[in-house]
């Protein structure tokens, strides 16, 4: 038996395994304390740091598709631990090799949460090139041990479902639900998984994932912080499958052996399912992409704090953060890309009286025609903008807004007298072929000539035409990568991956005040790669209001408040409750204003400038508030939705009337036996106030009409 190496950290319990010349062993990941035997002898070799695959080599479980007993990573053996202090926190460095192959796990402690971020580097320092195809980042094979309950009836898996439309559809699950079940003392073929291969990181799934046992009260939340491919993986493993080490035979026996247990793995592309494999020369490094995890004791929100006060610490600092500024986008439910100076002037005069603090310029401004397939010279129209650009940009700032401009500087349309005059090694390119999408090629940001024109198109939008603001959109899916210069299309896809965060850090080191959003088709991008840069996240390019607020209420979860952008777009032909319930899809987090502002009646307008007052009076709190959901989080099929935001003694809550009984008992458990009051915040015409009670911990809500939202702020105290 090796030597035990416990961690406590910031509530997080670690345990390991560590003895030189044997396979390091990660026992325990908790926010419950260690006592010692919690895993039986017969499992722990499965108990591995990393796994890790390579081509040609063996494996030792009866897998199917599964990522476990992988070789080499099953020969890897221990030979050092770091146990240091940063600026963010404990770290830890825990070195394996086998065979020249240095393989260092790398878990980051950030000061005051309890969540970690694990990457793995690899180390090639012996004679021949080693061909990896499957490396994780975090794995944890402990998750259901705690508790007296068997794993099928105490662990719940959660997907975070996404879609262009339908963004951030959490959805919970037992593992038999999912096809998992227990079989005897042997693993089963059976695995739980989500992951993306190209370019749009959360086309089909947010790089999130949860894993709760529910008996002993821990929830593990996740997160992949890849802006391109990524998997992860939930399954039972009842350790390795081996062979007997003389005769190469197999020996099975379930006499004394353990029962089955549950793991989870994170990790960046896959070869098996990302087309990703990596030679590694013999000098060379390989480092994956980070994860985090949080793991608490208590509720899939709880593990959601968690992790929202994780990315506020990785974040790039920045003003737009701490400002939440108010932009109007004259996209959606608008202008839809179809923008003049003389359509723009009356939306910007009512842009700016409205509150609005920025104003983009949405696509459409390059091209007086086919707005989509000549994408990629950013030269304005001379026929939308008469004597230039300049002049609406220049009106905008005189209004005492900040002007923005649409740009998509990852793509080239087919259709741009440009991208037939470039060389191929421009694009990502694929059986010789360069990648279409959509009218539009996918540029190759490895390449230095990319780089610069990319740059040179940034500096001409902040330095000619003066804006503050760039909503930087990405609507293709450039598929699962490039073969030049590349290893594999995976390995293509990842290098031009991290070269466009290299560039976009670049950007924002030359311009620290420029505001730049990102955008995939609305969320088809959300990922935290793009977010530990970014300050603001578009969530969706959902059209309609009530879907609308079903969105906005997920959001949180994948988003923090502070960076996701909610469209607000009141319509040309509504009524006053319409009005507020765009408004109050935005009020909690981020206000993306947009509708013929210009052409509402003048109560309706009122409405939105209302809202936007009420908003700039409480976005000191919402940067720094954890979000809670009273109902849970929705569907679009609701009768009631509900979002609140905790800022210390004051909530602020949001609640939407979609269809229904008229009348919805919201749970409250933060007033319950507190000193409470409670306030309509918008609109101001609302002259009915909810029920609070106190002694049960809930808000009685009446709302005579569906399709119709309030918001609510409640002040607490102690009870005297």
């Amino acid at each position: 038996m090796g030597k035990t190496v416990r961690i406590e950290e910031n509530g997080l319990n670690l345990v390991f395994e560590l003895e030189k010349g044997k396979r390091a062993r990660f026992l325990y990941f908790s926010p419950v304390p260690y006592r010692g035997g919690a895993v039986p002898e017969s499992l722990k070799n499965g108990f591995k740091l990393v796994d890790l695959a390579e081509s040609g080599m063996d494996n030792t479980d009866h897998h199917g598709m599964k990522h476990t007993g992988t070789v080499p990573g099953a020969l890897l053996r221990y030979r050092s631990m770091k146990d240091t202090r940063n600026a963010l926190g404990r770290k830890l460095e825990i070195t394996q090799e086998t065979d020249g192959l240095f393989v260092t796990s790398h878990i980051q402690f950030y000061d005051g949460v309890r969540a970690v971020r694990s990457w793995t580097e690899l180390e090639n320092k012996g004679t021949r090139t080693r061909e990896l195809e499957y490396v994780t980042s975090f794995a944890y094979y402990g998750a259901s041990l705690p508790g007296s309950k068997p794993w099928e009836e105490k662990m719940l898996v959660r997907k975070a479902h996404n879609s262009w439309y339908d963004e951030a559809r959490w959805q919970a699950y037992t593992l038999p639900q999912m096809g998992l079940n227990p079989i005897d003392m042997m693993a089963s073929t059976k695995r739980i998984y989500a992951y993306n291969a190209g370019t749009w990181s959360s086309e089909e799934y947010l790089p999130m994932g949860s894993l709760e046992n529910t008996d002993a009260g821990v929830c593990y939340l996740w997160q992949i912080e890849n802006n391109g491919s990524w998997y992860w993986e939930v399954g039972d493993s009842a350790g390795d499958f081996l062979p007997d080490p003389e005769t190469r035979d197999m020996v099975i026996t379930t006499e004394g052996t353990a029962r089955a247990e549950i793991y989870f793995q994170l990790c960046g592309p896959t070869e098996q399912e990302c087309q990703w494999h990596k030679s590694l020369k013999p000098g060379e490094r390989f480092v994956t992409v980070p994860v985090a995890v949080s793991a608490v004791r208590g509720s899939f929100e709880t593990s959601a704090d968690e992790m929202i006060r994780y990315r506020r610490r990785i974040r790039r600092k920045n003003e737009d953060n701490e400002k939440l500024g108010v932009i109007f986008n004259d996209y959606m439910n608008c202008l839809f890309g179809d923008s003049t100076t003389e359509k723009l002037i009356p939306l910007i005069d009512a842009a700016a009286e409205a509150g609005c603090e920025y104003f983009c310029i949405d696509c459409g401004w390059y091209t007086d025609e086919n707005w989509w397939g000549r994408v990629g010279e950013w030269k304005p129209s001379e026929k939308r903008y008469p004597g230039g650009i300049e002049i609406p940009i220049r009106y905008i700032r005189s209004k005492g807004m900040i002007p923005g401009l649409w740009l998509e500087i990852e793509v080239m349309g087919r259709d741009a007298p440009l991208a037939k005059k470039l060389p191929k090694d421009w694009f990502f390119v694929r059986h010789g072929r360069p990648v279409s999408d959509t009218g539009r090629y996918q540029l190759d940001f490895r390449n230095p000539e990319v780089r610069a024109y990319a740059t040179k198109t940034v500096d001409r939008m902040v330095r000619e035409y003066g804006v503050g603001y760039i909503k930087m959109d990405y609507n293709i899916n450039g598929g699962v990568g490039t073969e030049l210069h590349a290893d594999s299309f995976g390995d293509g896809l990842l290098e031009h991956d991290r070269a466009y965060l290299k560039w976009l850090d670049g950007i924002f080191a030359k311009y620290p005040g420029l505001v730049i959003e990102n955008c995939g088709s609305g969320g088809m991008r959300m990922d935290y790669a793009m977010l530990s840069r970014h300050s603001i996240q578009s969530s969706s390019d959902q059209t309609d209001y009530m879907k609308n607020a079903a969105i906005a209420v997920s959001s949180p979860v994948g988003v923090n408040p502070e960076q996701c952008a909610i469209w607000s777009y009141p319509l040309r032909t509504g009524d006053r409750e319409e009005v507020v319930v765009n408004m109050v899809n935005a009020m909690l987090l981020r206000i993306h204003q947009s509708g013929h502002l210009a052409e509402l009646s003048p109560e309706r307008f009122h409405l939105v400038k209302e809202g936007i007052a009420c908003y700039k009076s409480i976005r000191a709190d919402i940067k720094d508030s954890l979000p809670f959901w009273p109902l849970g989080l929705p569907s679009f099929y609701e009768d009631w939705l509900a979002l609140g935001l905790g800022c210390g003694r004051k909530l602020y809550l949001a609640v939407w009337r979609v269809r229904g009984g008229e009348t919805a008992e919201i749970p409250l458990p933060q007033v319950k036996g507190k000193k409470a009051e409670v306030r309509v915040l918008y609109p101001s015409f609302e002259t009915e106030t909810p029920v609070l009670d106190t002694a049960k911990g809930t808000l009685r809500v009446h709302r005579k009409a569906a399709k119709t939202a309030r918001l609510y702020e409640i002040d607490l105290s102690e009870e005297p």
